[in-house]
């Protein structure tokens, strides 16, 4: 009989060969400097990605393929259930909060901050950002209008009639933000022109950046033509790229390519998101087409994710949809009301903690380093894109960033969570999750306790049942509070959330 370390031997000798080679090739690829997308929705619900499994009417088999061929992470979250605190938390790779960013109304990102893309120019990369920004000062930026009065101007173009001049916005836009390469929605919200310095056939414009209206398609499809233009320019150079479609985020469109291609019975709102996301899921197509013909597709690192979970506006009113002739799309005529994209089975919608306002579609694909097909329950964040993204670079990411290099997580080099845990702070909203457990704390609007794993509808609230856990985890998340900028935990109570959660989760103290 063979002695018992022995007969373990040749499986030992294997797995050691295996951990090796992983190893070598995770560093040689990083050594590459592979190319890295990152695809970043607006307002794109949990239910809306096809791999989700959750509904049968949507159409994206091109991002169910970048999922099914990578790690889709389940319990994947932004750090904002809104806009641009949450690209401001991705774009530097640390909670916003930290910087004084919690809403929309502390904008702009403050020029002290580095960006993903000021660090990925240090390592030799060519940046370009594509679509929504949304980080510049704009008319909600009360605070710093009022250090700025006359950075206001009158704008024809934007639909509230007013804008910031672009005397003052431009430190702040992408281009000044170490982007290299941008073609930018335009400030004025809800305008066909873009700011960009290139064209989309790929002719340079004023390095700067220029207004241009290159309209021909909904504006999704310009956002992909944009990115497709990125890559040709740059395909021979490691490039970093950020994504940021604008849809399904209203004003919703049915571009003339995808009229017709969701017939039958159901609310309009609906078969315009779904049209929507189906025109990104085309562009996504011929971007990992485009990558193919130039023999980078291997080489390029994609994560996909959404900026927050959909608006539904609660009871997803289906208000009118009407023809806009001019540039040959339809379009509604209410900015505001539901986008059409679900949450569905999380509970909750845009502007909320619970799930369905901050946990979203997310993967990750690196064709050869992660693995086909894994399935990723551990919580994530988009915290993570920046310290990935620095580490496959070739470079340490520094020890500010709340993120965590993914990688090794999400190919089994490591066992484990990335994070012990991962925190909130919205409006008067705050909460932490810790593996299994979310807390929520809304001041006088109540404290919650959920288990995600078995209730993660969050309908069944522990707290009261089990009040230990839940002041230590009030404990932690309050300590985590006080490293923010203003410090401490919201004060009051839920305020303009209250019709929400009265309506989703219906506790008796708001009755």
């Amino acid at each position: 009989m063979k002695a018992p370390l022995l007969r373990f031997l040749p499986a030992l000798r294997i797995l050691a060969l295996a951990v090796f080679t992983v190893s070598h090739f995770l560093t040689a690829t990083a050594s590459e400097k592979p190319n890295i997308i990152i695809i970043f929705t607006d307002d794109q619900g949990w239910a809306d990605l096809g791999v989700q499994g959750i509904v049968d009417d949507i159409k994206t088999p091109h991002l169910d393929a970048l999922a099914n061929g990578g790690v889709r992470c389940t319990s994947g979250y932004i750090t904002a259930p809104q806009c641009s605190p949450s690209r401001a938390g991705l774009i530097t790779g640390r909670y916003q909060q930290r910087f004084g960013v919690d809403a929309i109304a502390d904008m702009p990102l403050s020029l002290d901050e580095v960006t993903i893309a000021d660090r990925m120019k240090e390592a030799g990369y060519v940046t370009g950002q594509v679509g929504k920004w949304h980080l510049q000062p704009a008319f909600h930026a009360k605070r710093w209008i009022m250090q700025h009065p006359d950075a206001v101007v009158q704008d024809p173009k934007s639909h509230i009639g007013r804008n910031i001049a672009d005397k003052y916005r431009l430190q702040y836009d992408a281009g000044s933000r170490g982007f290299d390469e941008f073609y930018q929605n335009a400030p004025h919200w809800y305008s066909e022109d873009n700011w960009a310095n290139y064209r989309l056939d790929g002719s340079n414009l004023d390095p700067k950046g220029e207004y241009v209206s290159e309209n021909e398609g909904c504006r999704l499809e310009v956002e992909s033509r944009a990115a497709l233009a990125f890559i040709e320019r740059n395909h021979d150079k490691p490039f970093f790229l950020y994504l940021a479609y604008s849809g399904p985020h209203t004003p919703l469109y049915i571009s003339k390519a995808n009229d017709g291609r969701f017939p039958g019975a159901m609310k309009e709102r609906r078969r315009a998101a779904l049209s929507m996301m189906a025109t990104m899921d085309d562009g996504v197509g011929e971007i990992m087409a485009t990558l193919e013909r130039h023999g980078i597709a291997d080489n390029t690192l994609i994560f996909f994710t959404s900026d927050n979970g959909a608006p539904l506006k609660m009871t997803m009113e289906d208000s009118e949809l009407t023809w806009e002739t001019k540039s040959g799309f339809r379009k509604q005529n209410d900015p505001g009301g539901w986008d059409g994209s679900l949450n569905a089975p999380l509970n909750g919608e845009k502007g909320m903690l619970t799930e369905g306002g901050i946990r979203v579609p997310f993967f990750a694909y690196w064709k050869n380093v992660l693995p086909a097909g894994k399935v990723y329950d551990h919580p994530v964040s988009a915290l993570d894109f920046a310290a990935t993204s620095m580490a496959v670079a070739g470079m340490e990411p520094p020890e500010t960033f709340d993120g965590k290099n993914l990688i090794p997580y999400l190919s089994g080099e490591k066992s484990g969570a990335p994070h012990e845990a991962l925190y909130w702070r919205f409006w008067k909203q705050s909460a932490i999750r810790v593996g299994d457990w979310k807390f929520m704390y809304l001041g006088d609007g109540g404290e919650f306790l959920f288990n995600l794993t078995e209730d993660p509808g969050e309908e069944i609230n522990l707290a009261e049942e089990l009040p230990e856990l839940a002041r230590e985890l009030k404990m932690k998340l309050r300590e985590w509070t006080l490293t923010l900028k203003p410090k401490g935990l919201p004060k009051n109570g839920i305020q303009r959330e209250r019709g929400w959660y009265d309506f989703y989760l219906g506790h008796e103290s708001q009755k």
